[in-house]
C-alpha cells in the first residue's frame, strides 16, 4: 500500500499534472513567439480526456498485442523514473546504490517502446517514423552517456542522492569545465530524447504526417502524450539532480523553469534536421565532446 501510494505520488500525479503545465507554457510561449494567442491554461488536459473518451482503433495487419501494450509500458516506464526522482527529491535516504542507472535505462523505454508499437502497426509511414527513432536513439544515446560517465568520475558515485549530497558540499558539478562541457551534452540529449525541434525527426507531421503515432488513437496515444508530458518534467530534473545539485527549493524551480526556456528557445529557433544530419552531429559533434569532457574531469578539471 506504501509502495502504491509513493508510485502515485510523487510518483504519476505530481509529475503529470506539472507535465501538462509545463507543456502548457511550451505552447503558449511558442504560440506568443508566432504571434499567436496559444491555448487555454488547461488545454493539456483537456486534450487527454479527450483521447480518453475516444475508441481505440486497431489497424487490421498490426501485431495487435505489441501495437497495444507499447503505449502502457511507456508510461509505466516514465511513472517508474518518477517515483525515484520524486522521492530523492523529498527526502534522499528513499534512494538506492544504481539508482542512476536504472533512471537511465528506464528512460530509454519510451524510445523503443515508439519503434515497437510504430513498427507493429503496419503502417509503411509508421515504419519509417521507427527507422529514424531508432537511428536517433543510437545517435544521441552515446553521448548522453559520456555526459553521464562525468559526474559519475567526479563524485564516485552511481546513487543520485550520493551525488546530491557531494555537490552539497562541493558546489555544483556543473561549476566546474568538464561538468559545464557535460551539462551542454546533456541539455542537446534531452532535446532528442524529448523529441522536440530540431530532433524531431521520427514525428515530422510535415513529412510523415505523424510517423511513429500515425495509427494511434484514443487512449493509446493518450498514454504516449501522458508519457511526453511526463517526461518534460522528470528528464530536465534527473539532469538537474545530477549536474547541479538539490532541487527541492524555490531555486530548484527556477532552474527547472530556466531548463524548460531553453528547450522552447531550442525549439523555435532551429529548423528540422534530417536523420542523416543528426546521426553525424551526435557522433562526431557531441560525443567527441563528451569524451573530452571524461579526460579532464580524469585530470580533476
Amino acid at each position: 500500500m506504501v509502495l502504491f501510494y509513493y508510485v502515485v505520488f510523487p510518483g504519476f500525479l505530481a509529475v503529470f499534472v506539472a507535465g501538462g503545465i509545463a507543456s502548457w507554457v511550451e505552447r503558449k510561449l511558442t504560440a506568443r513567439i508566432q504571434a499567436r494567442v496559444g491555448p487555454p491554461f488547461l488545454q493539456p488536459f483537456y486534450d487527454i480526456k479527450k483521447l480518453f473518451i475516444k475508441e481505440i482503433t486497431i489497424p487490421e495487419h498490426s501485431t495487435r498485442s505489441i501495437f497495444m501494450f507499447s503505449p502502457v509500458v511507456a508510461f509505466a516506464a516514465v511513472t517508474v523514473v518518477s517515483t525515484i526522482v520524486g522521492l530523492n527529491l523529498i527526502n534522499r535516504a528513499y534512494g538506492f546504490n544504481g539508482d542512476l542507472i536504472v533512471c537511465v535505462y528506464l528512460l530509454l523505454i519510451p524510445s523503443v517502446c515508439v519503434v515497437l508499437g510504430a513498427s507493429a502497426s503496419g503502417n509503411p509511414l509508421a515504419s519509417l517514423g521507427a527507422s529514424r527513432e531508432i537511428k536517433l536513439v543510437l545517435s544521441y544515446e552515446l553521448a548522453f552517456w559520456t555526459s553521464l560517465a562525468i559526474p559519475v568520475l567526479k563524485t564516485h558515485q552511481l546513487k543520485l542522492a550520493s551525488i546530491m549530497g557531494f555537490q552539497a558540499q562541493n558546489g555544483a558539478i556543473a561549476s566546474s569545465l568538464s561538468g559545464i562541457i557535460a551539462f551542454i551534452v546533456a541539455i542537446i540529449c534531452m532535446q532528442a530524447k524529448l523529441a522536440r525541434v530540431p530532433f524531431d525527426i521520427p514525428e515530422a507531421e510535415t513529412e510523415i504526417s505523424g510517423g511513429a503515432y500515425i495509427e494511434y488513437s484514443g487512449p493509446l496515444l493518450g498514454f504516449f502524450k501522458i508519457t511526453q508530458y511526463m517526461m518534460l518534467v522528470i528528464l530536465p530534473l534527473f539532469l538537474l539532480e545530477i549536474f547541479w545539485g538539490p532541487v527541492n527549493s524555490p531555486v530548484g524551480i527556477l532552474k527547472y523553469l530556466l531548463l524548460l526556456f531553453i528547450i522552447i528557445v531550442l525549439e523555435n529557433t532551429n529548423p528540422r534536421l534530417k536523420i542523416d544530419q543528426a546521426v553525424k552531429f551526435f557522433w562526431f559533434g557531441l560525443f567527441p565532446l563528451g569524451v573530452i569532457g571524461i579526460i579532464l574531469a580524469m585530470l580533476g578539471m
